[in-house]
């Protein structure tokens, strides 16, 4: 059920005027969650999610989205730096082709390189401790990418106003 795999650029086309979005930092033991506001301008950590088993795991995240009134998911695409796509982007796209069975709201990828590295950094620098960058780091990671795809949106949005002007 690849149907509900989009570009952010088709997803756009398709949002409601306010709708909030979910963003997903998948990774082997968690799942980081973050959610955005309804104009859709600010990402803010959520929650993160151990890892149990994936009928579990997309339950709570869809469950999440339900009680969120969510639209849609920003899951972050683990490329490799050379953009090629590794073990890691292939099992996050595999959770993604499983997630779809489970639900009706699209998913868009989101280059999540180096995410967690920004993160990891800004969380020391503001003299986090390690088990509080721990414990927070999976949801900040996810509010990273999703504040991503949430720029990107604002970008395409103020294009195609100028395009209607013209």
């Amino acid at each position: 059920m690849a149907a509900n795999i989009l570009a952010l650029e088709a997803l756009a086309q398709q949002l409601p005027a306010k709708a909030r979005l979910m963003g997903l930092d998948l990774g082997t033991k968690t799942i980081g969650l973050a959610v955005s506001d309804i104009e859709r301008r600010i990402a803010t950590p959520f929650e993160t999610i151990r890892r149990l088993k994936f009928r579990e795991d997309a339950a709570r995240m869809i469950s999440a989205a339900d009680a969120q009134g969510i639209a849609a998911f920003v899951i972050g695409l683990p490329l490799n730096m050379d953009a090629s796509e590794g073990p890691r982007a292939q099992s996050t796209r595999a959770f993604v082709r499983s997630c779809a069975a489970l639900t009706a709201l699209p998913f868009i990828f989101w280059d999540e390189r180096l995410s967690t590295a920004a993160v990891t950094r800004a969380l020391i620098e503001q003299d986090a401790s390690r088990a509080k960058r721990a414990e927070v780091v999976d949801r900040m990671a996810a509010a990273y990418i999703l504040q991503g795809a949430l720029d990107r949106l604002a970008r395409i949005g103020l294009s195609s106003e100028k395009a209607q002007e013209s």
